[in-house]
């Protein structure tokens, strides 16, 4: 069986995205000590051009370092980093560590109403033979249904897609809505954090907070 690392940066690591407005140089660097403080090797890191669409890529180390157009990010080699990062989205870890299979997911608003954790998982069953009861989910920190307040017209999409125990007064519960997606194909292995990147004060990048923030991870490793 193999042992899947899973690593979760906080603000204390820094900013780990090119895409915000921040120096290559410092992110280079950032990124660098994350390897080093982790110890997995960061020139076979792979990462995504996050979209918020359904985009999914399986990857190997043939695949390119940078994944465009890109949200959620597949993979069954050894020792091959695969990174998602966030700032009020939720992060999705899932992994088997039977089948030595894992897989990082983007899921904002848009990414969630497209279902993007449930095709990822059934990609993972279907493509590398994962068994659906051999797949844990661990969603890391991001913005609860205590902040994340949406439009009228956001919130009917969420009921009528998903059910109206998923909205309240126009705050939306994502987390619970990727709980359904995974549940609804028998994923039950779930944990889910708690904390809310928006009002917790704990240590998270939050795009509601600061429109000028960086970007935190979840960083997945098969040893």
């Amino acid at each position: 069986m193999d042992t899947i690392k899973k690593i979760i940066t906080t603000k204390d690591d820094g900013n780990v995205a090119y895409h915000v407005d921040d120096l290559k140089n410092s992110v280079d660097k950032n990124r660098l000590k994350l390897s080093q403080k982790y110890n997995f090797d960061i020139s076979k890191l792979r990462y995504m051009n996050q979209v918020h669409g359904e985009n999914i890529k399986i990857v190997d180390f043939n695949s390119p370092l940078l994944i465009d157009n890109c949200d959620a990010l597949i993979t069954k080699e050894k020792n091959l980093p695969i990174m998602v990062m966030v700032a009020d989205c939720i992060p999705i870890l899932l992994s088997d560590n039977k089948k030595g299979v894992i897989a990082v997911v983007h899921a904002g608003r848009n990414s969630t109403f497209l279902n993007i954790v449930q095709k990822s998982a059934l990609m993972m069953i279907k493509e590398l033979e994962c068994k659906v009861e051999d797949i844990n989910a661990y969603f890391g920190p991001s913005i609860q249904k205590c902040c994340y307040e949406v439009s009228p017209e956001l919130e009917n999409i969420a009921i009528k897609s998903f059910g109206k125990e998923f909205c309240k007064n126009r705050y939306l519960d994502l987390q619970g809505i990727n709980v359904k997606q995974l549940n609804d194909i028998g994923v039950m292995n779930i944990e889910v954090s708690n904390i809310c990147t928006k009002c917790s004060n704990e240590p998270y990048f939050s795009y509601r907070n600061n429109k000028d923030c960086g970007r935190f991870s979840i960083i997945g490793v098969i040893e």
